[in-house]
């Protein structure tokens, strides 16, 4: 009952803060205390699986509108290549991982996991 009003709360505050309100302006306080709320009861209730390294480069190539073809070319690698490693079926080496994570946008830190 309480995740789902700090939910409700989140959802009809946000409209109502703007990133010039001062974050000591009281709906700010709220939105940010209901807001963690929320993160620490999803976190524990509803936890996500890291996603795999074929995920995320998967995601990445959507969210960058690429092919990945254009990545192979990006990076010097054959286009087939990329496949292997967006089906899961081989895994980038270092220098290639640093690569992707560059020419996609990817943290290292989720590409070495």
């Amino acid at each position: 009952m309480r995740y789902a009003y700090a939910l409700k709360r989140v959802e009809e505050l946000l409209p109502l803060v703007g990133e010039d309100m001062p974050v000591q302006d009281p709906v700010a306080l709220e939105l940010a205390i209901m807001s963690d709320y929320v993160i620490a009861y999803e976190k524990e209730h509803f936890p996500m699986d890291k996603p795999t390294v074929a995920q995320l480069i998967q995601l990445s190539l959507e969210e960058n509108d690429m092919t990945q073809k254009e990545l192979a070319a990006r990076i010097g690698v054959s286009t087939s290549r990329i496949n292997d490693f967006v089906s899961g079926r081989a895994e980038p080496s270092l220098k290639v991982a640093r690569l992707l994570c560059s020419v996609l946008g990817i943290a290292p830190a989720l590409m070495l996991g």
